[in-house]
């Protein structure tokens, strides 16, 4: 069964990547949806294929051969419909044809649970244990295989489960079968790597263009085009773009000086020629050409993804880069930015980030839309620190009419300067616009430039030259403002008011709701796809928020049908009797607080390990290992009593509680910490909840076998059900309540468990 648990997981988070490239960053946590679907609606139809009288290790060694198929199949239907504009149609087909597997699979899970019932607590541990090992292969299997190859060697292992329930079943027939199977499985990944036969081809309802290299990771799928006489272009998730100057940087023409000078990111070097600078998001390299070109001799570039910072900047194209990354004065670090800033012991005169967002999910977004961390009141504060005396940051972002993520940006930046001691703020700020005939169209781009100490009037008087010279539009310069929302909120003295009557949502974020992007009031979500923006940026990024709903209502639609299946397949064997139906009630409650707790400490800790590759991974390792520790040890933990049982219960919701206001100042002290020991730390932080949060579900299916049997495998299916919305709700309830929040929603649920418990004690007694 750990093989099957392994290949589960290899699928699920492989999904999350290949929805993400193929239907926007929004759809990337469907993937845990239709994973906890399909293993909830898998457990519902165990029961007819257990009342069929099938014998068991056949009937596993069968489901587990049809998912290999199943797998390829789904793959092909997703790979098809990414060409296809996505509309409800669309994402039914491709939420019902990728649950496929993840039904099969919870079948073959159920099965062998309910099956071995008596020693539940092992097979749970093993259930955990194989999971946790899919949650470390497919980092390896992204990076060597792609998308599509992973999903195809989770098929591998459903063949190689199907071989080993075989054997059991003394079927040597069919274990060369299954054998057959994964061996061309193998075969297809290796052909599909050299001539690709199922790969991505179409995304967003377009087709790709010619891509001269492609490469996956755990969190991205990197591309480069080259057209005819135009820079390369690195392209991220099939969306996001960053380009590579070819400038010889030595021997720049007038031209080139004019170009590398022209745009708002230049800015802050026409303020700071010469600048000790440091560059979050460095991409292919442009804002360090910027700083170069004015005559900086220390720029650091932080650049998150390594295919982008190595593979491509410092091996394939380095010559076509000039050598950018390789010269003197030059460090490029890849991490988060954010992180290395929290780390840096050094100050700086300019720090920058330029359209520093991805439209790409990150691993960590199958369970957040496009939370950023680089954009919250304690993010200013992290980067005002850093700054020199005359340091500046400068941050560019879209520009709208009027104004959203320009205008949020000086919320933070007001407040992060009142924090630090500063009496106004306004004499900190410079607002300048370009593009301003692309306003209705997709965007202006506005950059933001922000002052550790009040501007001086030489200052401003460069920054007007400038602006003048580079046909800037002024938004916003301490002296001389124009009248529009960014001087009215700069100067107002009830920035609550100003909040409250504002159109669009631009109340300062914190790290507990870092959403940053998202400015649809909620009282406009509604009403949002039916406005007049459908055609800028600010249309695509706000559009998460409405999907996100869309997506509720179908992991609802998911797990309601989990839910009445039952009654048409099983008919009057549901449970009736007094207090079974009460009890199934404590499942629900520990499929969605499990999935809450889960999503709320991934989403905290992302900033402490510096990427959301190493928050999934060592978070959800870290919670299946000793979740799978208390499953072992839970028989000789609760020993079948409904005291100790409900004691369990407790532990959970207040080391959860613990958690919940503990992590964030543990996190903020131990920041500057090397990277193994921020590891360990997670690992210590999260293994007491882990390994309580494991006893409570085998207890469960073990107090309800021994009172009504049949209804074990339905426990397991609604489990899966709750947490279909728990999956989506964690989502909506970060953005509207925080992080903290969630974790304590997690812990009440705990607390509703044991209510369920105590609640059907005397019926259990009395059955």
């Amino acid at each position: 069964m750990g093989i099957t648990t392994a290949a589960t997981l290899i699928l699920e988070l492989t999904l999350t990547r290949i929805f993400s490239v193929v239907f926007y960053y929004h759809f990337a946590f469907l993937a845990i949806s239709v994973a906890l679907f399909g293993l909830g609606a898998g457990g519902v139809f165990s029961y007819y294929v257990a009342a069929r009288g099938e014998r068991l290790f056949r009937g596993l060694a069968m489901l587990s051969l049809a998912n290999a198929g199943a797998v390829i199949g789904s793959l092909a239907l997703i790979l098809y419909l990414a060409g296809q504009q996505v509309g409800f149609t669309t994402l039914a087909l491709v939420y019902f044809a990728a649950a496929l597997p993840f039904v099969l699979s919870g079948m073959v899970v159920s099965l062998a649970i309910a099956e071995t019932i008596q020693r539940v607590e092992r097979v749970y541990f093993y259930d955990l244990m194989g999971a946790a090992a899919g949650c470390l292969l497919v980092i390896p299997f992204l990076n060597v295989l792609g998308g599509p190859g992973a999903v195809l060697a989770a098929g591998v292992l459903f063949a190689t489960a199907s071989a080993v329930w075989f054997g059991l079943a003394r079927s040597s027939k069919g274990r060369a079968v299954a054998a057959a199977v994964a061996l061309f499985l193998v075969a297809l990944i290796i052909g599909n790597k050299r001539t690709p036969i199922l790969d991505i081809t179409s995304a967003k309802g377009m087709a790709l263009p010619a891509e001269a290299f492609v490469q996956w990771n755990s969190f991205s799928r990197i591309s480069v085009t080259e057209g005819a006489g135009a820079d390369p272009l690195i392209i991220i998730d099939a969306d996001a773009t960053t380009g590579i100057p070819r400038f010889d940087l030595d021997h720049l023409t007038d031209a080139q000086k004019k170009e590398l000078q022209a745009y708002g990111p230049a800015f802050p070097y026409r303020m700071r020629p010469g600048a000790k600078a440091l560059i979050i998001g460095a991409g292919g390299g442009w804002d360090v050409a910027r700083a170069i070109a004015s005559g900086s001799k220390d720029v650091t570039g932080v650049e998150i993804n390594p295919i982008i910072a190595d593979t491509i900047m410092s091996g394939r194209y380095r010559e076509a880069s000039r050598g950018l990354y390789q010269r003197p004065g030059v460090r490029i670090v890849v991490e988060d930015g954010r992180s290395f800033v929290r780390r840096s012991p050094e100050k700086y005169q300019v720090l920058q980030a330029t359209l520093v967002d991805t439209w790409a999910s990150t691993a960590a977004g199958a369970f957040a839309l496009s939370e950023n961390n680089l954009y919250t009141k304690e993010a200013f504060t992290d980067y005002l620190s850093h700054l020199s005396d005359d340091g500046i940051l400068a941050f560019t972002r879209w520009g709208f009419d009027p104004p959203r993520e320009s205008l949020r940006l000086l919320v933070l930046a007001r407040q992060a300067l009142l924090e630090m001691g500063e009496k106004e703020p306004w004499r900190h700020v410079i607002v300048v616009r370009e593009d301003v005939q692309k306003l209705k169209k997709w965007g202006a781009t506005d950059t933001v430039i922000i002052s550790r100490k009040p501007f001086p009037v030489e200052d401003l008087e460069r920054a007007g030259l400038a602006a003048m010279q580079g046909n800037f539009e002024i938004m916003y310069l301490p002296g001389q403002a124009p009248d529009n929302p960014f001087t009215t909120f700069l100067t107002t003295k009830d920035p609550a008011a100003f909040f409250e009557s504002y159109r669009y949502d631009v109340t300062p974020v914190h790290d507990d709701r870092p959403f940053f992007f998202y400015t649809v009031q909620p009282r406009d979500v509604l009403s949002f796809k039916s406005s007049d923006t459908r055609g800028n940026a600010d249309f695509k990024i706000n559009l998460a928020v409405p999907t996100l709903f869309y997506m509720l209502g179908v992991s609802l639609l998911a797990t309601i049908v989990t839910l009445v299946l039952p009654p048409f397949l099983l008919g009057t064997r549901l449970p009736r009797e007094k207090g079974v139906p009460t009890f199934l009630l404590y499942f629900l409650c520990l499929g969605a607080g499990y999935i809450l707790i889960q999503v709320g400490l991934i989403q905290k800790l992302v900033l402490f390990l510096g990427h959301p590759t190493y928050a999934l991974t060592v978070v959800i390792f870290s919670m299946l290992v000793s979740s799978g520790a208390g499953s072992f040890y839970s028989r000789r933990l609760i020993r079948g009593d409904d005291g100790r049982l409900m004691t369990a219960l407790v532990a959970v919701a207040a080391v959860v509680i613990v958690l919940a206001f503990a992590v964030t100042p543990i996190i903020n002290a131990g920041a500057a910490l090397p990277l193994a020991v921020r590891v360990l730390i997670t690992i210590l932080l999260i293994a007491p909840a882990g390994f309580v949060m494991g006893v409570p579900f085998p207890s469960g299916l073990t107090r309800l076998e021994a009172w009504h049997p049949p209804a074990v495998r339905w426990a397991w299916s609604l489990n899966a059900a709750a947490s279909v919305l728990g999956s989506g709700s964690a989502i909506f309830l970060a953005i509207y309540l925080g992080l903290r929040n969630t974790l304590l929603l997690g812990a009440v649920l705990y607390v509703a468990a044991l209510v369920t418990v105590r609640l059907t004690g005397d019926g259990r007694r009395h059955a």
